[in-house]
C-alpha cells in the first residue's frame, strides 16, 4: 500500500474516490484524503484503517466503524 500512496501524492489536493475491498482498495479517481462515511471528516488516505466492503464507505476510527455497524445492524 505505500507504493500506492506514494503515487497518489503527485495528483491533486481533492478527495479520491476508492473501492473498498478486502483486505486491499483500488483508486477510482486518485486523491489526498476520502471523507468518513459517519462524520463527513476528511482522512488522509496514509491514515485510512477503516472501511466497509458492503456499505463502500470508509471511517475515521473504530468508533465511527462501530457506530455504523451498529446502525446497520440495529433490530427494528
Amino acid at each position: 500500500m505505500t507504493d500506492m500512496l506514494d503515487q497518489l501524492k503527485a495528483y491533486g489536493e481533492g478527495a479520491a474516490e476508492i473501492h473498498y475491498g478486502t483486505p486491499e482498495l483500488s483508486i477510482f479517481r486518485p486523491g489526498r484524503f476520502v471523507r468518513c462515511g459517519v462524520t463527513g471528516k476528511h482522512i488522509a488516505l496514509e491514515d485510512l484503517r477503516y472501511w466497509s466492503v458492503e456499505l463502500q464507505e470508509a471511517y475515521i476510527d473504530a468508533a465511527a466503524a462501530t457506530a455504523r455497524w451498529k446502525q446497520v445492524n440495529a433490530r427494528t
